[in-house]
């Protein structure tokens, strides 16, 4: 069994499980040689705090995490946090399968970033890109290890993900962070919903990641059917600048709590 993998690491009762993207920290840590803040302590800050786990997405310029820290987190999870999920992004055409054949994470997500991209901007459009995927996608998950496909909110590219042998999608939610608040919202919120039910019709399972913060993930969570995973980074950073890193991942987890609690006794 892959050591990173905890069977009832997700049986929460139908809860969010909140994985929390250290790319941010380690962009702090690369502007001075100083190897501070140190990676592994920021894995303990939101271990403790109660996440569910860690998500890193190392690009080929090292802009930010590194080689090195993939590594590293890898092996202080397997050591101090052993049922927590390590989720490990990139394009798998690019540099993100090293990491899966040597260290076999939890979950590897598939995110169809260019090179030069600031940060990731689209899913993946299939079934175009589908012949190029699937090797990767059977060859990730004969290592065991749980494979989720970066996709706009398209329904119908639901089942052409399922049919790649995906075992998730995570839906890329920042045209849902744009409309909230806005007379947009609860139309762009159908169409993730629609997205999310056309998904788990197909067998697969639902994550959701990029631009949710504390003001929009309890809507988009109540909205949304059967999200399993969210994938939080720059924003729960940017939280934390005031609130401490403890503090703003416990925020976070009272969000999701929330979202998923009766609606005449949730708090607000």
């Amino acid at each position: 069994m892959n050591p990173l993998v905890a069977p009832e690491a997700f049986a929460r009762g139908g809860r969010t499980a909140l994985s929390v993207n250290l790319n941010r920290v380690a962009l702090l840590r690369n502007s001075r040689p100083l190897d501070l803040p140190r990676i592994t302590d920021a894995v303990d800050w939101v271990m403790t705090a109660g996440a569910d786990g860690i998500t890193v997405h190392p690009r080929p310029d090292e802009r930010h995490i590194r080689a090195g820290d993939v590594q590293a987190i890898a092996g202080h999870l397997r050591t101090h946090w052993p049922r927590a999920e390590f989720n490990v992004e990139g394009n798998p055409h690019h540099n993100l399968m090293p990491f899966v054949r040597a260290l076999r994470p939890a979950q590897c997500t598939f995110v169809p970033d260019a090179v030069e991209q600031a940060t990731s901007d689209h899913g993946w459009a299939l079934p175009q890109a589908s012949a190029a995927l699937a090797p990767l996608v059977a060859e990730a998950r004969s290592l065991g290890v749980r494979v989720s496909l970066f996709m706009d909110p398209e329904p119908a590219a639901m089942r052409l993900a399922r049919e790649l042998g995906a075992d998730r999608i995570e839906l890329y939610t920042e045209a849902y962070a744009r409309a909230h608040g806005t007379p947009r919202q609860a139309e762009v919120l159908a169409r993730y919903a629609e997205a999310a039910q056309a998904a788990i019709a197909a067998g697969l399972g639902v994550n959701a990641g990029h631009d949710l913060n504390l003001d929009n993930l309890g809507d988009f969570l109540r909205a949304v059917p059967g999200v399993e995973e969210v994938s939080i980074g720059h924003a729960l950073a940017v939280d934390a600048l005031q609130l401490g890193y403890a503090e703003a991942v416990r925020r976070y987890q009272r969000a999701i709590q929330t979202a998923f609690a009766p609606r005449d006794t949730a708090t607000p």
